[in-house]
């Protein structure tokens, strides 16, 4: 897949794949309408086996699958999470199990190779784990060791030029963003430009117009993460959220919108030449 010259090439990425059927479901049909490029993975929910065969025939060329590496499930409770502030406490005290996080991070993208076929195209973090201390040291890790020459790109959540929500992305920036950036680096690992879509789930806005604003605000490279859903899980705290989510997604184009004075055109991140280019120079 390649972009025309002189556009803005954004990444759209649909987070919880495998969380429910309603999220598949919503994915897989905003993917067969070019309205994303990506989507994150959570393979210890209970509708990843379900949905990874249908993911798994799909072209990589047209779609970014990644591991959307999650510490937070509670099994049998599917929009339920464990407590993300203990968590954060932990990794930053360096208390948590050093183990524990090592046999997630190895076991999960086991499971994501086992049921597609292939490594992922890329990994990030539910509720952006990935960049916590601790979980970051293992994960930058595993995946120059796993992937020698070739390694997935990582999410950064560096925040976004478009018009957003900054006390909200500035903290999430701020638990590890900066210094997962650096070890990327250090590691050859690639990453994408800006993370976009960060907001309150609230309604104060309508989700078209931050879409508007983020597709219109966007720098090349950039990330635009989202949540949708066709249907709700009674446990999910996001569950209307997601349900608007889908419906502005499935009738936005983000390439009728320019950014900076260019075209915007939504494709895989892996396929930016500038992504390979930098998966190459760690060979």
């Amino acid at each position: 897949m390649t972009a025309p010259h002189g556009t803005r090439r954004l990444c759209i990425c649909a987070d919880d794949y495998g969380m429910s059927a309603g999220i598949n479901a919503a994915v897989l049909n905003l993917v067969e309408r070019g309205r994303i490029s990506a989507t994150g993975c959570m393979v210890l929910r209970s509708a990843w086996k379900v949905g990874a065969q249908r993911l798994s025939t799909l072209s990589p060329l047209l779609l970014d699958a990644g591991l959307h590496l999650d510490l937070s499930h509670l099994p049998g409770r599917d929009g339920a999470d464990r407590s993300l502030g203990r968590l954060i406490a932990a990794c930053y005290l360096r208390t948590a199990d050093r183990a524990w996080l090592r046999e997630q991070v190895r076991m999960q993208l086991a499971m994501f190779e086992e049921a597609m076929g292939r490594a992922p195209s890329f990994v990030d973090g539910h509720r952006h784990v990935h960049q916590l201390p601790m979980v970051r040291d293992i994960l930058v890790r595993e995946l120059s060791d796993r992937y020698a020459g070739q390694p997935p790109w990582l999410r950064s959540t560096a925040p976004g030029r478009a018009v957003r929500w900054p006390q909200k992305q500035d903290l999430i920036f701020a638990l590890g963003g900066r210094a997962l950036r650096r070890q990327a680096r250090q590691h050859g690992i690639p990453t994408n430009g800006r993370l976009l879509g960060v907001y309150a789930f609230d309604d104060t806005v309508p989700y078209r117009t931050r879409l508007e604003n983020w597709a219109e605000g966007c720098a090349d490279r950039d990330v635009l993460m989202c949540h949708p859903s066709l249907s709700r899980l009674p446990s999910d705290p996001i569950a209307e959220a997601r349900c608007r989510e889908y419906r502005a997604l499935n009738a936005f184009d983000a390439t009728a919108h320019t950014a900076g004075g260019l075209p915007v055109t939504v494709m895989p991140l892996s396929q930016i030449p500038a992504c390979r280019a930098a998966s190459e120079d760690s060979r």
